[in-house]
This record gives C-alpha cells, sequence and structure tokens, in this order.
C-alpha cells in the first residue's frame, strides 16, 4: 500500500514539474520569436518643431516590435532628410510618412498662411536691409523706400515709408520663428510678406527704382495690443 502511494507521489511530481519544464520553454521561445520579428525605425532623437527642415542629426535608428508597428512608420532616414515635418515630432516619438512633406510640398505651405484678401510677396534683401538677418516669420515690419531723385539738377535720395505694419510670412525659407535663442544662425536673402494687392504693385515699383529697408515692430507691444483687444 505504501508502495503504491509512493509510486502516485512520483507519478503527480513528475508530472507538475514536466507542465512547468514545458511552461518555462514556452515563454523562452515567445520572447525569442518577439526578439527576432523586430523593425530598423526612425526615430527622432531630439524634438523637431512643425515646419523644420528635418537634419539628420535629429534622427536616430532604433528596433521595434514588427508586430502593431505603424504602417507609415519610416524605416530609413534617407527617406526623410531634408524634408520638413508637418507637425512637431517630440524626441524618441516613431517618424510617420504622412507627417513628413518634400520640399516642394513645403512651399505651398505659405498659401494656407495668407489671410483672405491678402497677397504674398517676397522681396529680395541684403543684410542690413533686413536688419542684420534678425527679422523672424510672424514679425510685424514697416517697409521704408529709398530712390534717387533729381532736384534742381542735383542728384538727391527720397526716402518714406510706403507700408505700415505688414506681418512677415517668411524669410529665405524658413516659415516659423526661431523656439529658442540656440537655434543655428542661417543667413537669407529674401523676406516674404502679407500685403493688400495693391500694396504689392507699390512695393514691386518701390524695389525697381530703388532699395527697400524694414524696421521691426516690438512684439511686447504686440502683446499688449492683443492683450487690450480681447479686454
Amino acid at each position: 500500500m505504501r508502495s503504491k502511494l509512493i509510486l502516485f507521489l512520483a507519478l503527480v511530481m513528475g508530472g507538475i514539474t514536466t507542465f512547468l519544464f514545458f511552461n518555462y520553454m514556452k515563454q523562452f521561445d515567445t520572447a525569442k520569436v518577439v526578439n527576432q520579428n523586430t523593425v530598423e525605425v526612425v526615430v527622432a532623437s531630439e524634438k523637431i518643431n512643425e515646419n523644420e527642415r528635418i537634419t539628420e542629426d535629429k534622427l536616430k535608428v532604433t528596433n521595434l516590435p514588427s508586430k502593431g508597428l505603424h504602417p507609415q512608420a519610416v524605416k530609413k532616414k534617407n527617406d526623410v532628410v531634408g524634408k520638413y515635418a508637418t507637425a512637431a515630432i517630440e524626441a524618441d516619438e516613431t517618424l510617420l510618412t504622412h507627417r513628413i512633406k518634400s520640399s516642394k510640398e513645403e512651399t505651398l505651405f505659405v498659401s494656407r498662411k495668407v489671410k483672405e484678401g491678402f497677397r504674398a510677396i517676397s522681396i529680395g534683401v541684403n543684410i542690413v536691409q533686413s536688419v542684420s538677418n534678425l527679422i523672424e516669420p510672424e514679425d510685424v515690419v514697416d517697409v521704408i523706400a529709398s530712390e534717387e531723385i533729381k532736384v534742381e539738377n542735383k542728384n538727391t535720395i527720397k526716402t518714406e515709408q510706403i507700408l505700415s505694419e505688414v506681418a512677415v510670412l517668411a524669410v529665405g525659407r524658413k516659415m516659423i520663428a526661431a523656439t529658442s535663442e540656440e537655434e543655428e544662425y542661417v543667413e537669407y536673402t529674401t523676406v516674404t510678406l502679407e500685403v493688400k494687392p495693391e500694396d504689392a504693385v507699390k512695393l514691386v515699383n518701390a524695389a525697381e527704382k530703388g532699395n527697400i529697408h524694414f524696421t521691426v515692430h516690438s512684439k511686447i507691444n504686440q502683446k499688449n495690443e492683443n492683450q487690450d483687444s480681447k479686454e
């Protein structure tokens, strides 16, 4: 009787041991399969701002499980370097193709910034005319025109302010203002303004006759004016 009990207990323990062993091996095999089924994807190494040009130093490659991976996940850096983000991309966020636009698509973006009844016009500038390249998108400027004219057979310079409180849409190819003082300095040769159709003609005529300069409004005053209008 005792030997039968010992045999029964041995069989039970053997069954339990076998069950635990196969369970353990199953978990090991599952983990192995998960590790094997990963895909290299491109993620942001640091925050990329909306409409910012994507450079290689702001990207890194990481491995993610293929199961559940977004079908539009970018897998190669070369597919996005030089393109533009359509929305802010946070650090370690996977880049998705529908949130990236080409330089051709980027040039169309400015049309969506222009208010109804206004036009966008670009004017060539040098470093002095652009206030030492310190003008930023969303700044407000006054436009000053100067031209050489003859007065009593003498050449003289005529200078006048031809436009007031004009919104800056872009500088060069940059359409968003700098978000920090650490952003790289970029020199530009054009400023794109938002003007009324009749003012666009006036601006072109002035640019053809002489030189165009800009004076920049204080953003502090702009904020105060906006607050006062809300109140």
